[in-house]
């Protein structure tokens, strides 16, 4: 808590003797880019130290403290209650969602979209957090199969398979992440990484309608057509993901 304005932040630390290097250089990554973003649906960094001017202290940062849970935690409560989203509150969770991915990817492949890096706020505000392996849009991000960063259950196919990765990939993870809250599965499952990996790449997931007949065609087609293998069938931005939501809300499909 700051004395000097009565506001709480929160602060993310490494400590060094609990990291191995990739953790440590995944952290350093997101000390460096922290101030990248910005936007009301991602957490908002107020002071980054990367460990280099003062090599006594570990990295840390200091962010917005967003009181509330994460997405995979609210999933997962709603799945053992069996209190599936209002077609409201899907409404809402997706146009937050698709607006913060819109500010991340100005500057940034956040790589690692997925429920956990999504706090709900207890007024039911989406931020997206965490960008210990994001990269700025400028980079060609690249990965050798075997050694990629991030959670494979949400990779798209061109992470999975360790190649070129932007924000289309990105878009694709969240299309899984929406894929998730409708259905409470992930498209995709398997006994190892590699299974779950090989899947992304190879195979149609089941469409979200077939496990969740509720879901309206317009919604399914949204998610469908952002997980996309082919990266061109793809939505190319989060801008036009969000003209295709709003125009099935204008048609009242999803109220």
């Amino acid at each position: 808590e700051c004395e000097a304005d009565k506001s709480v932040y929160a602060v993310k630390t490494l400590l060094y003797s609990f990291g191995d290097e990739a953790t440590a250089a995944s952290f350093k990554n997101e000390v460096r880019i922290s101030s990248e973003v910005s936007g009301e649906h991602v957490i908002r960094y107020i002071y980054a130290h990367d460990g280099d001017e003062y090599p006594e202290l570990p990295p840390y940062i200091i962010m917005e403290y967003a009181e509330g849970g994460t997405l995979a935690d609210q999933i997962e409560e709603r799945k053992k209650t069996n209190s599936p989203y209002s077609k409201e509150e899907l409404r809402n969770l997706f146009l937050q969602l698709v607006a913060g991915m819109k500010s991340i990817n100005k500057k940034l492949v956040h790589r690692d979209i997925k429920p956990h890096n999504i706090i709900i706020t207890e007024d039911g505000i989406a931020k997206v957090t965490d960008f210990g392996i994001a990269k700025a849009v400028s980079n060609s991000t690249i990965t050798a199969f075997g050694t990629t960063i991030g959670s494979v259950h949400y990779f798209s196919p061109e992470h999975a398979r360790g190649g070129f990765t932007d924000a289309k990939s990105d878009l694709y993870s969240l299309g899984v992440v929406m894929y998730e809250m409708l259905t409470g599965k992930v498209p995709f499952d398997a006994d190892t990484p590699v299974s779950v990996a090989l899947k992304h790449m190879q195979e149609k997931p089941v469409e979200p309608k077939e496990l969740n007949e509720n879901i309206p065609q317009v919604v399914n087609d949204i998610i469908m057509k952002a997980m996309q293998k082919d990266i061109n069938l793809r939505y190319q931005s989060a801008t036009e993901m969000v003209k295709d939501l709003n125009t099935a809300l204008k048609l009242s499909l999803i109220h």
